[in-house]
């Protein structure tokens, strides 16, 4: 029996599609499986130059992607990349939002300005990106659209104080569920994939010592490292028709973190 690629004839749209800095990040690790195992991938990212990077990577494994630059805070460059990939390839049947910022303090520390740059990108963006995806998938007969949100929603960090961060991923969660109902109607699945401790392009960039590194390991019952690949996967899992009667869920990806005693 010839084997079928997951995603075989689907077409993909991945927010933050490269990374801060080297490595896989969750975007780069989803965009790369999506068209590893048959989707057409666009590449959203504001910073272009990272993009063309999992771009390279993808055409490098014989896949077929493009990059696309937008500001997914922007509801003109939102509507934009929808156009994009419709011009492109006529369909739409993934949308996976990975865009996200982290935002320190507690709420009396936190600037009222910085709260709403949480805000805007962490939970904004996804409304509006799903505001122009939603009507070109339902017309196409459904869809999947996966939204990254983080452990932080519902065991915030002991170590520092992370409000804007864990208020905004908690409001993914909410909105996740919302949608799922909502567009229940119109075949369209929305998950929602929370990460636990990864260690990420991101994460490396907050120049993160390896002690804090062997701390989160630690935190883990599994006692090993997550990384951008294992929420890709996660992502490839709820994209593909496996998850065909999964809609509405929380995949929590920590490597048990969330069931464990030990604080982060």
């Amino acid at each position: 029996m010839k084997y079928r690629l997951r995603l075989e004839g689907k077409i993909a749209v991945v927010t933050g599609a490269g990374s801060r800095a080297a490595g896989i990040g969750n975007g780069r690790a989803a965009a790369i499986l999506f068209a590893r195992e048959g989707a057409k991938v666009l590449l959203v990212d504001t910073n272009t130059a990272a993009a063309e990077e999992t771009l390279a990577m993808i055409r490098d494994e014989g896949g077929e992607a493009e990059v696309f630059r937008a500001d997914v805070t922007s509801i003109d460059d939102c509507r934009a990349m929808v156009e994009k990939t419709m011009s492109r390839w006529g369909r739409l049947d993934i949308l996976d939002n990975n865009v996200g910022i982290r935002g320190l303090g507690d709420v009396i520390e936190v600037t009222e300005k910085d709260w709403d740059q949480v805000m805007m990108v962490n939970i904004k963006s996804m409304m509006l990106t799903s505001k122009f995806v939603v009507p070109v998938m339902a017309a196409g007969g459904g869809g999947s659209i996966i939204n990254i949100s983080s452990v932080a929603a519902f065991t915030p960090r002991s170590s520092k104080p992370y409000a804007p961060y864990a208020a905004s991923k908690g409001a993914v969660i909410s909105l996740t569920r919302a949608m799922a109902i909502d567009h229940a109607k119109h075949r369209i699945r929305v998950n929602c994939i929370a990460p636990g401790a990864m260690y990420t392009p991101m994460v490396s960039a907050d120049d993160v010592s390896e002690e804090l590194r062997d701390r989160y390991r630690r935190a883990s019952p599994l006692g090993i490292e997550g990384t951008g690949w294992d929420i890709g996967h996660a992502a490839l899992f709820l994209a593909s028709d496996e998850a065909r009667f999964i809609t509405g869920i929380v995949l929590v990806v920590d490597g048990g973190l969330t069931i464990s005693s030990s604080t982060r």
